[in-house]
């Protein structure tokens, strides 16, 4: 079972089914979960993942979900924030919750299951070559 680091966009796209994204998330994160692959989440991205759900008051929802798969939120601590600066030094296009998402994967040798292609493309770059 390989570890996967979910990006934000994913989660709420998969758990959002009016979301334009929710079947291409349903298709990225099934396999996955099907697998039961470890699913790791950084805590920016749980923290992005239940703004909406709070506001609407069905942030059990997520957690229930999280909980069912498994899910475990890994805190930010200095080395996945360094890991992350040194990622927007040398991604310009990047930005600091994408680089805090990436860093937490690399962090945990896991892979990045995100929706956005420019982070992908960066994950992939900056994947170990084993």
């Amino acid at each position: 079972m390989a570890p996967v680091a979910l990006d934000a966009d994913l989660v709420i796209a998969f758990l959002d089914a009016s979301d334009d994204q929710h079947e291409r998330a349903v298709d990225e994160l099934r396999p996955v979960l099907a697998a039961g692959d470890a699913v790791l989440l950084s805590a920016r991205v749980y923290a992005e993942v239940m703004v909406r759900p709070l506001q609407r008051g069905s942030d059990a929802k997520v957690d229930d979900f999280l909980e069912a798969v498994g899910a475990t939120v890994v805190a930010i601590d200095r080395d996945i924030a360094r890991r992350a600066a040194q990622l927007l030094a040398r991604h310009r296009s990047l930005r600091l919750p994408d680089a805090l998402s990436l860093a937490t994967a690399l962090a945990s040798a896991a892979d990045l299951l995100t929706l956005d292609h420019r982070l992908q493309r960066v994950a992939e770059r900056e994947r170990p070559t084993a």
